[in-house]
């Protein structure tokens, strides 16, 4: 779904248009947000910068999410003659109710960006009022955030977390993926062998938690994962550096050459 296969993670108040240019060089999808869309999730987000943690706080959310799209769009137009100064753009959102679901997918698919449904956070204040992790133990409500989304011609992606109790990660995979997602981004926590558990769907799944080198992204690859992604790092370029080296030599690796081809054939 993107090349080179690395992401940038989101980052709640920090993953934006600016952020993910930077990255460029090294990935091929950045997630920004975290975007609380709806009063509910925009509250408990003003809670948690109260406890100084950095949010998203426009005072329109969906004109928001249009202007970063906007203005990645715009820069990779200006560099398009450099590849490597293009990524593809999606957007991490949080919202306790559905239809700002529908609106924030439909603002993504104009602009061919991939809306990602937050059923991943775990923070009290935003769990409290239904969004991240509580969403993960509510299968039949994400699948409905997802179907809406992908009604509104969007590619959805769902970022989930492993180790919660009660919750049954493949069986998640497989409903979202009838429900209409096509990506699934895991953070495996402390379990990187969940991931293996995960790729027995046609979703495409990038794995996150302790993305750093070479060792973790051959770990998450070999387990069976689609792409990884860099979370924290995803600030410092000699992370980015060894991250994408590791993750385009595991795939040249299993790519035939064309004399294997010619030889083969």
């Amino acid at each position: 779904m993107f090349e080179p296969r690395v992401a940038l993670a989101s980052l709640s108040g920090e993953a934006d248009a600016a952020w993910a240019r930077r990255g460029a060089p090294y990935a091929g999808m950045a997630f920004l947000g975290g975007v609380s869309l709806d009063d509910e999730s925009r509250r408990a987000a003003r809670e948690l910068v109260a406890r100084d943690r950095n949010e998203f706080l426009p005072e329109d959310p969906f004109a928001f999410v249009h202007a970063e799209l906007s203005t990645l769009a715009d820069a990779s137009a200006d560099a398009d003659a450099d590849a490597d100064a293009t990524i593809a753009a999606g957007v991490n959102v949080r919202s306790a109710t559905l239809d700002p679901i529908r609106r924030a997918a439909a603002v993504c698919a104009a602009h061919d960006a991939v809306l990602e449904v937050n059923a991943h956070c775990r923070q009290a204040e935003l769990c409290a009022v239904g969004c991240g992790e509580t969403l993960l133990r509510d299968t039949e409500r994400l699948c409905e955030y997802v179907a809406a989304a992908a009604d509104e011609g969007a590619t959805v992606s769902v970022k989930v977390r492993a180790e919660v109790d009660g919750v049954d990660l493949a069986d998640t995979a497989r409903r979202v993926a009838d429900a209409g997602a096509a990506m699934l981004h895991v953070d495996a926590m402390d379990s990187e062998s969940v991931v293996a558990d995960l790729c027995d769907t046609p979703l495409f799944v990038v794995a996150n938690n302790g993305v750093r080198d070479e060792e973790s992204v051959r770990e998450y690859l070999g387990y069976g994962a689609d792409a990884v992604s860099v979370g924290r790092p995803s600030t410092d370029p000699r992370v980015l550096r060894r991250v994408r080296r590791a993750a385009d030599d595991w795939f040249a690796e299993r790519t035939p050459s064309a004399t294997d081809e010619v030889v083969e054939s």
